[in-house]
């Protein structure tokens, strides 16, 4: 069993209860999905980058990256419809929880300068999202076989529609939110 879900059951569920003053446990907080998503703009000059970033991606989160293809044309960027343009991972269950440990322990104390993430990066719904600027700080990326800097944005879907809730419960999980 992952480390994480074995914790979140036996010390997380019951701290939320009483914090909250419920005792329903299935209406307390709990972690629906993480969304891992490369927009690889650079795609469109060199699609040997497109190959490498999904290759990446899929090395960190440990699922199949899935490529996306831009949805509308944009004359400006020269952007057509179906350029592929970026890839993403959805992770859900066990493997979502062994990312969100690898996340928290290893990749982001990994970051020079690093002093916290940001608490108000909340979206009003209950839902949590955060960039990190490159993907060599993966101990699964070799760094002398990157090529290229890309950055991620990772999102983590709750089941609740409060912030405070959701903040509780990414806090209870380890996330290092920096102080305000």
């Amino acid at each position: 069993m992952a480390r994480l879900l074995d914790r979140y059951q036996q010390e997380i569920v019951p701290r939320l209860a009483e914090k909250l003053g419920r005792k329903n446990l299935l209406s307390l907080p709990r972690l629906q999905k993480i969304v891992v998503n490369m927009g690889v703009g650079k795609a469109l000059q060199d699609k040997n980058r497109m190959e490498q970033a999904a290759d990446q991606l899929s090395h960190i989160t440990g699922q199949k990256a899935q490529v996306t293809q831009a949805k509308k044309a944009v004359s400006g960027f020269r952007l057509r419809e179906g350029n592929e343009i970026g890839c993403r991972v959805t992770l859900r269950g066990r493997r979502m929880y062994e990312f969100l440990d690898r996340l928290i322990s290893v990749a982001l104390p990994r970051i020079r300068d690093f002093r916290g993430v940001n608490p108000r990066s909340f979206d009003g719904h209950g839902n949590y999202s955060m960039g990190l600027t490159e993907q060599s700080v993966f101990p699964e990326i070799d760094p002398d076989k990157v090529t290229f800097v890309q950055g991620m944005d990772i999102t983590f879907v709750t089941s609740t529609t409060n912030d405070d809730e959701a903040r509780e419960l990414l806090r209870g999980f380890g996330m290092p939110f920096r102080e305000m």
